[in-house]
């Protein structure tokens, strides 16, 4: 699709979004699938939610989004969470639904549930996050968008943080991302091209507990909705491109209440110790095709070893100068994949810096969705 027949399609939408909804209220229900993707489809309600408790629950064909059998395919959606919609508009709203089977329980590809115990179980330590979601533009035909066609742009340098024509790519697409995240109540902090040419980055955070998922996954939908506007693809791949280019990640930033004042490092580097005993577990569930991105090259730690430092983009842990300085603060987790369930990796997080709860596994819950 051209750029005059997007401006014109968006124009005749524009007309028909202005019409009287007569007091009812459009629910845009979004889950996530089977392979991580994003699914959706819309309901009228017939008035405005005051709370969560007052969006129904609905279901779906589970056996079209691979998440249950053609015999048995009904899967349940249970609102968790709902935004504001920048697309309708109005008081039209967005909702996040967890995935449950009619049995009961929780459908093997819903993360959500167990990330959520944890958070509850531990929400007295005030855990913090804040993801750093990169992501790479391509065009319909999957090629890198607006790379030289058959060749390649100069090698990296300029484009990180680039301003300016062959610098930088699709502003404007990102541009209507960021004002629909703050318009969605998405906690978005921050945008900024990323070292590959047509690839970007939005940072969502802080978030608490359970919330910092749904954020990531709203966000996430909201892109690519946008993104559709455009007539642009977005590829969460960790490394869409081989060569001499930056892969892509999700770095997770993570803090608790103890670490967050005066005397907070000691707290730090008993995380990281923690975390280094656990390495292979979490590298388990930090995105799939990870190890491709993981070489130790283009700012990424190796895969197989753990390291942890100070300002060193190239090791596993990250230490903040200012933290290291100061003496308290953050730390940040540089080996998740762009394409994580930020749900496996918030949990785990919590499982392994908190200490685990005897029903609530996030290692276990991956497996069981691999069986």
């Amino acid at each position: 699709m051209s750029s005059s027949e997007i401006i014109e399609n968006t124009a005749l939408l524009q007309k028909y979004q202005s019409l009287d909804q007569r007091g009812k209220i459009i629910a845009e229900y979004i889950w996530i699938d089977a392979s991580g993707g994003i699914r959706s489809k819309g309901r009228t309600l017939s008035k405005k939610p005051s709370s969560i408790d007052d969006l129904p629950e609905w279901n779906f064909d589970g056996s079209s989004t691979g998440q249950a059998p053609g015999h048995d395919s009904d899967v349940y959606l249970r609102p968790v969470s709902y935004y504001a919609d920048p697309f309708r508009r109005g008081d039209n709203i967005v909702v996040l639904a967890e995935c449950w089977n009619n049995d009961g329980t929780p459908n093997k590809f819903n993360h959500r549930h167990e990330c959520a115990k944890l958070m509850k179980a531990h929400k007295d330590q005030e855990v913090w996050f804040g993801l750093e979601q990169e992501y790479t533009l391509l065009d319909k035909y999957d090629n890198v968008y607006a790379w030289p066609k058959g060749g390649f742009p100069a090698p990296q340098g300029p484009y990180y943080c680039g301003v300016g024509t062959g610098k930088v790519y699709a502003r404007d697409m990102i541009e209507a991302h960021y004002r629909a995240c703050i318009h969605a109540g998405i906690n978005i902090s921050g945008i900024n091209a990323e070292v590959m040419p047509s690839q970007w980055e939005f940072q969502v955070g802080p978030c608490n507990g359970i919330d910092m998922g749904d954020q990531l996954w709203v966000a996430r939908y909201l892109l690519q909705r946008v993104a559709e506007e455009f007539g642009i693809k977005i590829s969460f791949h960790p490394k869409p491109l081989k060569g001499d280019w930056n892969g892509a990640g999700c770095h997770t930033n993570v803090s608790t209440s103890a670490m967050r004042v005066p005397g907070g490092m000691k707290y730090i580097e008993a995380a990281v110790e923690k975390l280094a005993k656990r390495h292979l577990e979490h590298i388990a569930l930090y995105g799939s095709d990870n190890e491709q991105r993981l070489t130790g090259r283009h700012e990424t730690a190796s895969m197989t070893s753990f390291s942890s430092g100070v300002a060193n983009r190239g090791a596993s842990i990250r230490i903040p100068r200012s933290v290291a300085k100061e003496g308290y603060g953050y730390f940040e987790d540089r080996r998740p994949a762009s394409n994580i369930d930020p749900y496996l990796v918030t949990g785990i997080m919590v499982e392994t810096i908190c200490g685990a709860i005897p029903d609530a596994d996030m290692t276990k819950e991956y497996k069981r969705e691999s069986d």
